[in-house]
Parts: C-alpha cells; structure tokens; sequence
C-alpha cells in the first residue's frame, strides 16, 4: 500500500518514447491519463536530463482531450487562464485554483455520504464504482497542482483575509443540488 503513495516513474527516452519503470514497457499519453483516473499519482522525467516534464505532458493530455470534443473548460476560463500569465493577480491563481478544487472535492464527497445515507440508490450495483470514479477524476483533476494553500479566508500571500468567493461557492452548491435532483429522478 506504501508504493501506492509512491508516484508512478515515467522516464521519457531520448526518442521522446514514455517508458512505465514499474512495468517495464513504452506507453501512450492515454494510458498515462488512464492511471490517473485510476487515483495514481505520476512523475515523467527525461531520462538523460533528469528534469520534471509532469506538467508539460499534464498539459498535453488536457490539450488532447479538449481538441477531441471532450471539453470541459468553457472559453472564457482558458481566456482568464491566459490573462492570468501576464498580469499581477496570476500569482494568486495557483491557490485558487487549488482552494476551488478542494471545495468541490469535499462538497462531492459530502453530497455523496449523504446520498448513501438517503438515497436508495447507493444500493444498486454500480454506484460504489461511479463514486470511485469521480473520487479519482477529482484526484487527477487537483493532483498536479502543488501550490500551498493557507486555508479558507486567507490570502496565500500576505496572511491577512482574503475576499470571499461566494459567487463561486454558490455555483458549486447550484451544480451539485443539480445533479442530486438529477440523480433522484433516475431512481423514480
């Protein structure tokens, strides 16, 4: 269970080939991606540099799903996210982006404890792997960010408070209410 905590080593060969170190064989993008819907954590590196090439090739696997239709980020956030490389408020970013994927990551999983709890539904096969589903997209989807975060209501820089996100909490609440009603209608 320890080497599951472990990053899984992909070394990138010369040939720009991706080689799995723990099964000793050339993968894809996709099978990468693939082992971090699985809840696995990855490191790439070049084999003869040693550098970091996770978030390059992060990037990449996002870029790829995005140019087949598979969108999820709306325009206008790509737009932002652009903007934020170039102006001042880009070094906030990082920790908001963190903090918001936090806060859907626990609201997921409190609305999915109580569905459990209410909802007969938990009871049909199924369920227990859709749950680990979205535990491992949430996962994948927060695990390549290592900004730190000084919790709720601070600013990450200076310590002092932070202005409140309650516009984007309450889209949150909005989206996940949603989908409970959604849900409850599939069970009817």
């Amino acid at each position: 269970m320890a080497e599951d905590k472990k990053p899984l080593l992909i070394k990138r060969y010369a040939s720009r080939r991706l080689y799995n170190t723990e099964t000793s064989d050339y993968v894809t993008l996709e099978d990468i991606a693939g082992f971090i819907r699985e809840g696995r954590e990855v490191q790439i590196v070049d084999l003869k540099s040693g550098d970091d090439l996770t978030r390059q090739y992060l990037l990449q696997i996002i870029a790829e799903h995005e140019s087949r239709g598979e969108t999820m980020l709306p325009v206008n956030v790509l737009t932002d996210l652009v903007r934020s490389y170039t102006d001042q408020a880009g070094s906030m970013v990082p920790q908001f982006l963190q903090a918001s994927f936090e806060m859907l990551r626990d609201g997921q999983s409190k609305m999915m404890e109580n569905m459990a709890k209410v909802n007969p539904m938990a009871q049909m096969p199924g369920f227990e792997a859709l749950q680990a589903q979205q535990q491992a997209f949430l996962k994948a989807m927060t695990g390549g960010m290592s900004g730190q975060w000084s919790g709720p209501g601070k600013d990450a820089e200076t310590g002092g408070e932070a202005p409140a996100e309650t516009d984007d909490l309450d889209e949150i609440k909005r989206q996940l209410a949603d989908l409970q009603a959604k849900l409850s209608k599939m069970d009817k």
